[in-house]
């Protein structure tokens, strides 16, 4: 499965990884629309086979517990959980 892809502000590269049915992961959707910055996010509930075994090896490459959300940006920066104040920080530019 491709990223949905979220069109906005360049703040670089940002990944989500979310469950759809987390609220956590919903509210921090949100965020990111609100700050109207462009990004891609999976939902990795809803994946199958190889398509959801390559999203949790990424994942666990950043977060080893693999839980949710998990915020990437710019391959360099791993935010775990809804962390208002460090998405803000790290997203303003």
């Amino acid at each position: 499965m491709t990223p949905i892809h979220v069109p906005g502000r360049d703040s670089g590269h940002i990944m989500l990884y979310a469950l759809s049915t987390c609220g956590w992961c919903q509210r921090t959707k949100k965020l990111l629309d609100d700050l109207g910055v462009e990004y891609s996010y999976e939902y990795v509930d809803q994946l199958d086979g190889e398509d959801r075994e390559a999203a949790v090896k990424e994942i666990k490459g950043w977060n080893p517990s693999c839980s949710f959300p998990t915020l990437v940006v710019d391959d360099k920066k791993c935010i775990i959980g809804y962390n208002e104040r460090e998405i803000r920080e790290t997203l303003r530019k």
